[in-house]
C-alpha cells in the first residue's frame, strides 16, 4: 500500500545546545522527550540534550543520521539509524518512533522506508530494530510473539511489533529492562559479598576508578571491552567481532565524560597473572540524578566461575551509595537468555520494569 506523501527532512546539529540554530535539535529532543514519556511513563530512558549532541556526532567508529517528520508544523515521527564504520559495515541499526495520535497515517511507514532506502544505498544488508514493552503484561502468556533463541517475548499485537513484522523484520531476541531501587538491602548485600569473596578467595584484586582506566590497564580493559561483541549472548542477530585498543578505550572514556556521564568502573584482576579478569560499569548524569544506568559488566570466559561479576557490581553499588546519595535507582538491561548474569542481578534485588525485541531483516 502506498505511503502518504510525507516529507522526511534530516536534523542538521548544531555546534552546541545554545548555538542559534539549535532550534530544531532541541524541538527534536522535546519530541524524543515525550516519546519515552508516552511508552514508559517516566523519563528513565531519556537522554539529556548534551548527551543526545555528543552521542549524535560521527566519530571514528560510527555514523548516526536523524530525520523526522512533520504535520501541521509539528515534530511527530522521528528516525535514526547508526553505522558502523570499522565492524557491521554492511548491518545498519535504525529505528522509528510516531506519537500516539499521529499514528495509523504512513508516517512510520514513511520513515521506515526513507531509512531502509539510506541502508541498502550504503551497501547494508542487514538491518536491525529494536521494539519497547513495559512490564505491564503476563510473561507466561502462550500467545506472546516467541524470539529465535526461544527464551522471552513480546505481546504480538502490540503496535510496534505488528509495524516490525508487516515491514518484513523477525523477531531475534528479548532483552529483559530490570531497576533495582536504592539503596538494597545491607543484610542482603553483605551477605551476596560474603559468599562471592569466599568463592572467589584470594585469587582475584578488586579495583576501581571513575571516568579513565589508569594506563598500566587500558591495553587489557580494551581486550575485555572487545570480547562485549563476542561473549555475551546475541540470539540470532548478526554482529562482526569488534576490535579495540588503547585509543578506542579512550574515545569511549572521552564520549562518556563529554555526554556529561561519570562513568564507575570496577574491576577485577588475577593476582598470579595480573591480567584484568572483570570490569562493570555505573553511569550517573547530572541531568537525571534519581538514575543510574548499568552500562556493561563482562567477565572473561577464563576466568568465570569465581563471583567476580557479582564482586564487580557489589563494588560500584557501595560506590554509588556513598558517592551519589541522591540515586534512587539503578537501571539495566540483559539478554533473556543470559540466565548467569540475570541470576547475579535478581538475586541484587533487580526487577524487570519492561522488555525490549530486537529484530532482523536481510535485504
Amino acid at each position: 500500500m502506498k505511503t502518504a506523501p510525507y516529507l522526511v527532512e534530516p536534523l542538521l546539529l548544531p555546534a552546541a545546545i545554545d548555538a542559534p540554530d539549535a532550534g530544531e535539535f532541541l524541538e527534536f529532543g522535546d519530541l524524543s522527550d515525550a516519546l519515552v514519556l508516552e511508552m514508559w511513563g517516566n523519563p528513565d530512558r531519556s537522554s539529556s540534550a548534551k548527551a543526545r549532541l555528543q552521542n549524535w556526532r560521527d566519530n571514528p567508529y560510527t555514523q548516526v543520521r536523524l530525520f523526522f517528520v512533520r504535520v501541521d508544523g509539528r515534530m511527530v515521527g522521528r528516525s535514526w539509524i547508526r553505522f558502523g564504520l570499522e565492524e557491521n559495515l554492511r548491518t545498519a541499526l535504525l529505528h522509528v518512533n510516531v506519537l500516539a495520535g499521529f499514528s495509523g497515517r504512513g508516517i512510520g511507514r514513511t520513515l521506515l522506508d526513507h531509512a531502509e532506502e539510506l541502508a541498502a544505498s550504503r551497501g547494508c544488508t542487514t538491518l536491525q530494530t529494536f521494539t519497547e514493552h513495559p512490564a505491564d503484561f503476563d510473561v507466561d502468556d502462550p500467545g506472546l510473539l516467541k524470539p529465535a533463541t526461544g527464551t522471552g517475548g513480546v505481546p504480538a499485537e502490540a503496535r510496534g511489533v505488528r509495524f516490525a513484522r508487516e515491514a518484513g523484520y523477525k523477531l531475534e531476541q528479548v532483552e529483559r529492562f530490570s531497576a533495582l531501587a536504592l539503596p538494597p538491602a545491607e543484610d542482603n548485600l553483605a551477605g551476596l559479598e560474603g559468599d562471592a569473596l569466599y568463592k572467589g578467595g584470594e585469587q582475584y584484586e578488586l579495583l576501581h576508578w571513575t571516568d579513565s582506566c589508569p594506563d598500566e590497564y587500558a591495553a587489557q580493559l580494551a581486550v575485555l571491552m572487545s570480547r562485549m561483541s563476542t561473549d555475551t549472548p546475541a540470539g540470532g542477530l548478526s554482529f562482526d567481532a569488534e576490535s579495540w585498543d588503547v585509543a578506542r578505550v579512550r574515545h569511549v572514556e572521552n564520549t562518556w565524560k563529554q555526554a556529561g556521564l561519570d562513568s564507575l568502573v570496577a574491576g577485577a584482576r588475577h593476582r598470579g597473572t595480573g591480567e584484568l579478569a572483570a570490569y562493570s560499569v555505573l553511569q550517573v548524569s547530572d541531568a537525571k540524578p534519581w538514575l543510574a544506568n548499568q552500562d556493561d559488566t563482562l567477565v572473561a570466559s577464563h576466568h568465570r566461575g569465581h563471583r567476580l561479576g557479582m564482586l564487580v557490581k557489589i563494588l560500584n553499588i557501595r560506590r554509588l551509595l556513598t558517592g551519589y546519595p541522591r540515586v534512587e535507582r539503578i537501571v539495566t538491561y540483559n539478554a533473556a537468555e543470559n540466565d548467569h548474569m540475570l541470576a547475579i542481578n535478581v538475586a541484587l534485588g533487580f526487577r524487570p520494569a519492561g522488555y525490549d525485541g530486537e529484530w532482523q531483516k536481510t535485504l
